[in-house]
């Protein structure tokens, strides 16, 4: 018997709606930049439902909340399935976004709040829906080790939590010295080697003696975005088994464009849109054995717990780059949260655990 789409589980809940929030959270990180995203809320009659827009450009965030105007087109009762589709044509930016990325944040914002809300609204929480029970979930820190590059951040990250696991962005500057350290601490689960990204600043031009250095010497990490060029491509195809990939994948096409079929993906939520896409594509994976870790977009609010929450019931073993905020902070806090984290499910709800509030600065209703 064919197992039931994941998606078909939550696809026809009711939900009805009948008000919106806007509350932005601010937030300096730990590499250096302060981040803003807005929490969506979603209201019908005693629920709310909750999500996080991760949208970059500040300045997306602020027209947002300057001009959205009436959000009255979102009220009225509709199962979420018709919610996704008006979400799908709706234009949630009232001036075109900075990057095209951005629409794809806003509506999984949207959507993740709509699901939330019609998961309480029919006293179900999203193990519940999807069948499958919430277990303990791993998570590794993606952190900076500066520039010029030192394994001083990452052992005060240790002494900390001396069982704490890496994802790492290397640079240019790393040379066969530092690779043996970080071989040698054996805490490095994923090399980002960024070379899928375009006209940003964290894009790295693909350098075939760093690709050598750190695919070599780090034989252990998963290889997360190389980029194809004639300079790299040979040293690739000897290690494709270790190649993941998240910028380039939004969608099942996109895994099944890949020059080589995956071991493993970086499966970032906000990058699909829509829940459909993303439980589609857990689907697939699943059905031809493609292993699957979360990652992250410095979520502040609601999201990052979704994201914890999608982990627990989908890949709760594999190296999720969903760390706690605390990983996120510019100084290395104490009592920081150890992995496995427990789980934190709400009794309903598309929820988990709790995010402070009070960093809210403005709020905006419609």
């Amino acid at each position: 018997m064919t197992p039931e789409a994941s998606y078909t589980r939550v696809a026809g809940l009711p939900l009805v709606i009948d008000r919106c929030e806007l509350l932005p959270l601010v937030r300096d990180t730990s590499s250096g930049f302060t981040k803003v995203s807005l929490v969506v809320r979603l209201g019908g009659g005693s629920h709310t439902g909750e999500g996080e827009d991760i949208t970059w450009d500040q300045i997306d965030q602020i027209e947002l909340l300057r001009g959205a105007g009436d959000l009255s087109w979102l009220h009225g009762a509709r199962t979420f399935d018709e919610l996704s589709t008006l979400l799908g044509l709706a234009n949630l930016f009232p001036v075109e976004p900075i990057r095209e990325s951005a629409r794809f944040y806003r509506r999984w914002a949207f959507e993740s709040a709509a699901l939330d809300l019609a998961l309480r609204q029919n006293g179900l929480s999203l193990q519940d829906a999807v069948g499958r029970e919430a277990r303990p979930v791993n998570f590794v820190a993606s952190v900076r080790i500066g520039d010029p590059p030192s394994l001083r951040g990452l052992r005060a990250w240790l002494a900390q939590n001396p069982g704490l696991r890496f994802k790492l962005d290397p640079t240019p500057s790393w040379d066969d010295e530092l690779v043996a350290e970080l071989a040698g601490l054996g805490r490095v689960d994923v090399i980002d080697l960024k070379g899928s990204y375009r006209n940003l600043t964290v894009a790295m031009e693909p350098e075939a003696g760093l690709y050598r250095r750190v695919i070599e010497g780090l034989p252990d990490a998963w290889i997360e975005d190389p980029a194809l060029v004639p300079a790299t491509t040979a040293l690739l195809e000897s290690h494709r088994d270790r190649i993941t990939w998240d910028e380039p994948i939004h969608a099942i096409a996109d895994v099944e464009a890949l020059a080589w079929r995956p071991r493993m993906l970086n499966v970032k939520p906000a990058r699909f849109g829509s829940v459909r896409a993303l439980l589609d594509t857990y689907d697939y994976c699943a059905t031809h054995s493609i292993g699957v870790y979360g990652g992250g977009m410095f979520e502040q609010g609601p999201g990052r717990g979704q994201l914890q929450y999608l982990a627990s019931l989908f890949h709760p073993d594999t190296p999720n780059d969903i760390a706690p905020p605390e990983y996120n902070l510019q100084v290395v806090p104490h009592d920081l949260p150890h992995a496995p984290l427990a789980p934190e499910p709400h009794p309903t709800g598309f929820r988990w655990g709790t995010y402070d509030e009070r960093r809210t600065i403005r709020e905006r209703r419609g």
